[in-house]
């Protein structure tokens, strides 16, 4: 068919398509104007994207996660939401709503539900492409009843999601809080325990305690050491051979020094006399007995040195048994101080180890505990919805324009099926086409008439 065809046939069918056309655009006027106005009230919140947690001191990550926005789309075309925007209108409590909910449910389930169900149904929410606006409307037949349920929704909505941010740290500190008392209980054990054994030892610094010990163990190594070497120093002087006047104690002694001086001039007097006198001379036998007493005096103090030698020995002998026995029983003190520091050191770490945790948990009870209580969140109301002055349908001019376009085409159409169910020749090239035969001319009619074609 060509376009010359096809005007022909428009042309042909104007009645019908004429007629189409008025039908379609008298219905859609009809019902624009018998259907009730119906208004959209709509509000915008935003959504802080530079918002952080001010209690931690970091930045936000959830408007970094992929689907952030359309998740907050759901949240406000959550049954959550619609219950609560129910409830902060009190719209459950109006008595011709529950007369409604009566008479199309019989009283059947819960009325904040079925409102709930009833205003979802007439909202709509528009996330921005290039922002973090979102835009919330309602529409309805009340101006004023739709710019309420809009602010309702916005404000249910700042709610609901300070309340899923909340609502996770009431959790934790409630977890926290149970933990902090076990955790308080095991910090007493373990400080019970270490305090018990300190008493029970009577212990109060171990490591004080032990220096103190070691330093005292030391001493007596070193006094060990020492009374061994006067021991061996007096086994020796005591074990050498020869006689006793050669002994360094008797060498450094005064008084048998004295006496051998003394010894030595009696000695040199009786020679003397003994050129000068006779043998039996009372001068001579004086001087030989006092001779005879001075050696006397000097072989017993050389005695007596020689016996203090063999008691400084034996002094040294059980001095040395005694300090080995004190070094003995201090070592097993220090070792005993050593095991008891050793323990007390466990039973501290138990207790450093219970403190840290109770601390850790106590931190973060404090933490979550703030955190269940913040009442600021990261979206706030931005444009407020008020009672629209113009309904948003029916759109009269619109619906008619739209029904007369939609009936013309629907017009051309029905002209399109009514010239295939009843062909016509319209014009010389349809009867060429048709017949596929030549045509040899064409005789005009009078005026107002087809003209009339010849094959």
């Amino acid at each position: 068919m060509s376009f010359g065809q096809f005007l022909r046939i428009l042309r042909a069918r104007l009645w019908a398509i004429v007629i189409v056309t008025v039908l379609c655009t008298a219905a859609a006027t009809a019902i624009s104007l018998l259907l009730p106005p119906k208004y959209t009230a709509e509000t915008s919140v935003v959504v802080d994207a530079r918002g952080g947690d001010p209690l931690q001191g970091v930045t936000a990550q959830g408007l970094l996660v992929p689907g952030y926005m359309a998740t907050q789309v759901d949240i406000i075309n959550s049954d959550r939401v619609a219950r609560r925007v129910v409830t902060l209108i009190k719209l459950d409590q109006a008595p011709p709503v529950r007369d409604q909910w009566q008479e199309e449910t019989a009283g059947r389930g819960d009325i904040r539900v079925w409102l709930a169900n009833l205003l979802q149904r007439n909202l709509e929410v528009r996330p921005s492409r290039d922002s973090t606006v979102i835009t919330i409307g309602f529409t309805g037949t009340d101006p004023q009843f739709a710019a309420l349920v809009a602010n309702g929704f916005a404000e249910a909505y700042v709610e609901t999601n300070l309340e899923l941010k909340v609502e996770p740290a009431r959790q934790y500190a409630k977890w926290f809080d149970e933990r902090t008392g076990s955790l308080r209980a095991d910090l007493e054990s373990s400080q019970s325990r270490l305090s018990a054994y300190q008493q029970e030892h009577g212990i109060v610094a171990a490591d004080e305690r032990l220096d103190v010990e070691s330093a005292r163990l030391q001493e007596l190594s070193s006094q060990l050491l020492a009374v061994q070497a006067q021991r061996v120093d007096s086994h020796s002087r005591q074990a050498q051979t020869g006689t006793a006047d050669t002994l360094p104690e008797v060498m450094q002694n005064g008084l048998i020094q004295s006496l051998k001086a003394d010894l030595t001039r009696q000695e040199g007097a009786r020679d003397q006399l003994a050129a000068r006198l006779g043998r039996n001379h009372p001068e001579l036998a004086r001087v030989r007995a006092e001779i005879e007493n001075l050696q006397a005096r000097i072989a017993t103090e050389v005695q007596r040195v020689a016996s203090s030698i063999g008691t400084t020995t034996r002094v040294n002998d059980q001095r040395e048994a005694e300090i080995r026995a004190s070094l003995e029983r201090q070592k097993q003190r220090v070792l005993e101080l050593k095991g008891h520091r050793d323990q007390i050191a466990v039973l501290q770490r138990d207790v450093e180890n219970a403190q840290r945790a109770y601390d850790l948990v106590t931190q973060r009870l404090a933490q979550t505990s703030l955190e269940s209580e913040n009442q600021q969140g990261n979206v706030v109301v931005l444009t407020p919805a008020v009672a629209p002055l113009e309904p948003s349908s029916p759109r009269v001019v619109l619906n008619i324009v739209v029904a007369a376009v939609l009936g013309l085409l629907l017009g051309i159409g029905l002209g399109l099926v009514l010239e295939m169910t009843d062909r016509r020749v319209r014009s010389a090239a349809d009867l060429v086409d048709g017949l596929d035969l030549p045509m040899l001319g064409v005789i005009p009619g009078r005026p107002g008439t087809t003209a009339r074609l010849a094959a």
